[in-house]
């Protein structure tokens, strides 16, 4: 096989993942979910999945790893104490812009 049939087979096997993760619960589950555990851990599940697919491009954004940790954790704590989206960027910034200093 070529790469282009392989780049085909893995388009199509993700394909239909995606399709049965998505199908399969609309044609099984016919009655609404009562069940506390389950019902909190679906309502969790778009959150971390976009955390996972967030994280990795925090770190490698910045020219070195270190600063891009440095920038997460400075984000984490001042969401965690403010809330606020304006300084936590703000200061993800400035945290970045500091370290880069002086790591470089």
């Amino acid at each position: 096989m070529s790469f282009s049939q392989n780049t085909y087979i893995y388009l199509i096997v993700a394909a239909l993942t995606i399709y049965a993760i998505r199908a399969l619960p609309l044609t099984l589950i016919q009655k609404e979910i009562t069940n506390t555990f389950i019902r909190s851990f679906l309502y969790y599940v778009p959150y971390v999945t976009l955390a996972v697919m967030a994280f990795p491009a925090i770190i490698t954004a910045t020219s070195t790893p270190v600063s891009g940790i440095v920038a997460f954790l400075v984000a984490v704590v001042v969401a965690w104490i403010d809330g606020n989206l304006f300084k936590v960027a703000v200061a993800s910034c400035v945290a970045v812009y500091v370290t880069e200093l002086i790591v470089l």
